[in-house]
């Protein structure tokens, strides 16, 4: 199946900068992005580390790592919040009330919502996790600079993983360096998908996007 990468760096080039993944995780390269998660023993003790200097996200249960990926932060210009939050919602398949696409005749086409002609369909935003209005991990184009509007992006293979593990109430930490940069952040590659070929807007606007990987998403450790 095409690989879900955002944005759209063709057909959404003039909206892209409004568009807001043991755990050793090798990849990258032009591979898949291969990333272990690992079940949680009491899922309460869970919070989740963002390191905006390494662009890398950690799952902790207190000292044990459940998965540890890349990630994409905002640009200086509209940086991700740091602070101390919690997610305070979960929703698989939503969409940006923002930007998106326009559909008309049966034409796709990019398009903020106020300027749509026709139906207006949001840009999806896979496995919402928001931690602070406005701001949440979801899935998408993970650059190897910032890129986003202040949301932090996750890799298609990371964003149903993290879904999994985080619960409304699981603690958020966003900080500037994290203590596990210097240990299983070490190992921690990065995904090269934004360079493959855009989906098309037709696979945007459908269920598509929102499909989770095969196979289990969390293994017993």
């Amino acid at each position: 199946m095409k690989r879900i990468s955002f944005p759209l760096l063709a057909t959404l080039a003039a909206l892209a900068p409004f568009l807001i993944t043991g755990c050793i995780t090798p990849g990258g390269g032009g591979g898949a992005y291969h990333v272990v998660a690992y079940k949680p023993h009491n899922p309460s003790d869970v919070r989740i580390d963002v390191s905006i200097s390494k662009q890398q996200v950690y799952v902790m249960e207190g000292s044990r790592c459940l998965m540890a990926a890349a990630c994409n932060v905002g640009v200086p210009e509209k940086p991700t919040p740091r602070g101390h939050f919690s997610i305070g919602e979960k929703i698989q398949s939503k969409r940006s009330g923002s930007y998106g696409f326009s559909i008309s005749g049966g034409v796709v086409t990019p398009a903020e919502a106020g300027a749509a002609h026709g139906s207006y369909v949001g840009y999806p935003m896979p496995f919402w996790c928001g931690f602070a209005p406005a701001y949440g991990f979801h899935q998408g184009y993970v650059w190897p600079v910032p890129r986003t509007h202040g949301c932090i992006r996750l890799d298609k293979q990371v964003a149903p993983r993290m879904w999994e593990l985080a619960h409304v109430g699981t603690p958020v930490s966003i900080q500037g360096t994290q203590p596990e940069d210097a240990t299983v952040g070490r190992t921690v590659a990065r995904p090269s998908d934004y360079r493959d070929p855009d989906p098309s807007p037709s696979f945007m606007i459908g269920s598509g996007p929102f499909q989770k990987p095969a196979g289990p998403l969390l293994i017993e450790q």
